[in-house]
């Protein structure tokens, strides 16, 4: 499990922050990501047609979600394709176990999947004895490190070339270190290449799942995804609820939008299709394919309108790549397993509010996010109104979010209170004014966080309405004087 914790950001961060290493390597690969999107998009116009549609479709379909849900269920079943609801975490682990154990199963091969880090499906199943190989990339190398992935498309962004090959070289027995990039692939390729073969299971995320035609996609660059979905008996697809569109005709606009907002990409390398089990005839596919539809707590956001956009994310990872707060501190400091932008907002659902509300405070409302997300998500407006609802009381009849009021404070609140008594009253207004201009020079230096990074606010020596009555007074004297 994570050694980080969203309750830590602070200590997480300022750590972050003190590490040069890490600062340098995302420094490049962010100014890399973000040109590879730019090259992407060269086109303004067609930015904004690529956009629009995909935020459409996404809307769409959400607004049709409880349905789509059921109509996905029906036709994958009748795909052949076994479907699972889970609520909670566990309950979707529970599910996956005793589909293990039904086929008595040792070893699980995964292909990348978000959400099987959202439910601690690695450290789950090595409870109950069952190893679990992460066959991406970067996955496999985080994984090799018992570490945690820090971005959601590339999850070893924070290493570079001669940590990899440090990596390798602990953990890989026979590795010759080189910092030749090819070499060190191909010596990742070669460690995986037979667990395909030993794995009972294969485990893997979902892209889109497609309510018409009850399909799978998923989408790819190492071509380790469709050997974990064809090779092994048994394919268990993990997905959240959010991620069912309409029709097929949905999924190639969807797919332009994922791919050159993730990695400046027009199309990947694969793109995967999975609509039923292996077929009499067919050379290769499991013999089963599950898949589990995964809630935890996205109801809640779905429920509320505004909060529903959250679910418009098809995990692009590009708020990230322009978030000035992530480049600078990476993923882990946020401690939560969608990091970033995205998370900031995604996370108070999934942990609740109390557990996150540093988070949601943790940006500059830049609006950088929002600039980039291919789907539209008003990210900065999603964070003003979580702060809101950190701090205030549900509306009267509304249900409250997950640690709704959890960031209020006594201190904070009377004196919202008190600054609100003297913003209606104009008598206490001004004699308080009137004051500060008096003991401006007894304000001191340090008032805690706010001037680590600013100048201590100091009052003016006379405050506006002493100026224009001084100017006033001086105008009328100057008039006196003429005549």
């Amino acid at each position: 499990m994570s050694k980080y914790t969203p309750e830590a950001f602070d200590a997480q961060a300022h750590d972050a922050l003190n590490d040069a290493q890490l600062r340098h390597n995302f420094r490049g690969a962010m100014d890399y990501l973000r040109e590879k999107r730019y090259d992407a998009f060269p086109d303004a116009a067609e930015e904004k047609a690529v956009r629009d549609r995909a935020e459409a479709i996404r809307q769409r379909c959400l607004s049709k979600l409880p349905d789509l849900l059921e109509q996905l269920e029906t036709n994958c079943t009748r795909n052949g394709i076994q479907v699972h609801w889970a609520e909670t975490p566990t309950e979707a682990n529970t599910i996956i176990l005793n589909i293990a154990r039904q086929h008595e199963v040792k070893t699980i091969v995964k292909g990348k999947s978000m959400v099987s880090e959202e439910v601690g499906f690695n450290h789950f199943m090595a409870e109950h004895d069952i190893r679990c190989f992460e066959s991406d990339m970067g996955e496999f190398i985080v994984q090799l490190d018992g570490d945690t992935p820090s971005h959601i498309i590339m999850p070893a962004i924070h290493k570079n070339v001669q940590q990899v090959c440090d990596t390798f070289a602990a953990n890989i027995e026979g590795f010759e270190p080189t910092l030749d990039v090819d070499q060190l692939i191909q010596t990742g390729r070669n460690a995986m290449r037979k667990l395909y073969q030993e794995a009972e299971m294969g485990l893997s995320g979902v892209n889109f799942a497609v309510a018409e035609t009850g399909t799978l996609c998923l989408v790819e660059n190492e071509g380790n995804g469709r050997m974990c979905t064809t090779i092994p008996k048994v394919h268990v697809a993990i997905t959240g609820i959010e991620k069912v569109v309409e029709f097929l005709s949905d999924v190639p606009p969807l797919y332009s939008a994922l791919t050159r907002s993730a990695t400046g990409q027009h199309i990947t390398t694969y793109f995967n299709m999975i609509s039923s089990p292996r077929k009499a005839g067919e050379r290769d596919g499991p013999e089963e394919v599950h898949l589990v539809l995964l809630d935890h707590n996205r109801t809640q956001a779905y429920q509320d309108e505004e909060l529903r956009k959250t679910l418009q994310c098809i995990r692009c990872g590009a708020c990230m790549n322009h978030c000035p707060v992530y480049t600078k501190i990476g993923g882990h400091a946020y401690g939560t397993v969608y990091p970033g932008p995205i998370g900031k907002i995604i996370s108070p659902h999934l942990l609740g509010i109390g557990a996150t509300k540093e988070l949601i405070t943790a940006s500059s409302l830049c609006g950088a996010c929002a600039e980039v997300c291919p789907v539209r998500i008003p990210i900065p407006d999603m964070l003003l109104r979580l702060r809101h609802e950190s701090k205030q009381p549900p509306n009267p009849g509304a249900k409250p979010l997950q640690g709704q009021q959890s960031a209020a404070k006594t201190l904070e609140s009377a004196a919202v209170r008190g600054f609100r008594l003297l913003a209606t009253h104009p008598t206490l207004f001004h004699g308080s004014a009137y004051m500060a201009t008096k003991v401006r020079n007894l304000i001191p230096n340090h008032l805690g966080a706010w001037t680590q990074c600013r100048v201590h606010p100091t009052p003016a020596k006379a405050s506006l309405h002493e100026l224009m009555k001084q100017r006033q007074s001086a105008q009328i004297a100057a008039a006196k004087g003429e005549k």
